[in-house]
């Protein structure tokens, strides 16, 4: 099939199919007239590739992963997976637990705020600022 029928069959653009060839996660033969053509496992390939990129991994680790679909024999294989997707839980752990400071500190800076508002409705004419 040709990128535009694997585009709407897999729900991705054609740009995205084209970077993830760049990428190395998906490959395809060329014609005389150097058009694409894929498989039809093209379009399974394509659906997990988005399930892994929704999982938040980069191209980068995605491409170390992917082997383990290709070979699924291969115990190596199947062990550099398990640590690459471990490794991606960790890293997604940590910014988590750094997403979670930050919020805290927002909560503190908004709860100032809050009690400085309350403050200032209290007085009865306004602040005016010099220049």
């Amino acid at each position: 099939m040709r990128i535009g029928e694997l585009s709407k069959r897999a729900g991705v653009s054609p740009r995205s199919l084209r970077y993830y060839e760049e990428q190395g996660l998906l490959t395809s033969s060329r014609s005389d007239t150097g058009q694409r053509h894929y498989s039809g496992a093209a379009v399974q390939r394509v659906s997990l590739i988005r399930q892994l990129f929704d999982a938040g991994m980069s191209s980068r680790v995605i491409a170390t992963v992917l082997p383990c679909v290709d070979i699924p024999g291969d115990l190596g294989v199947a062990e550099q997976t398990f640590t690459a997707m471990t490794r991606e839980r960790t890293r997604i752990d940590a910014d988590i637990a750094h997403l979670i400071e930050t919020r805290d500190a927002l909560d503190a800076l908004i709860s100032a705020n809050s009690r400085h508002r309350a403050k200032l409705s209290t007085v009865s004419e306004p602040v005016t600022r010099s220049a």
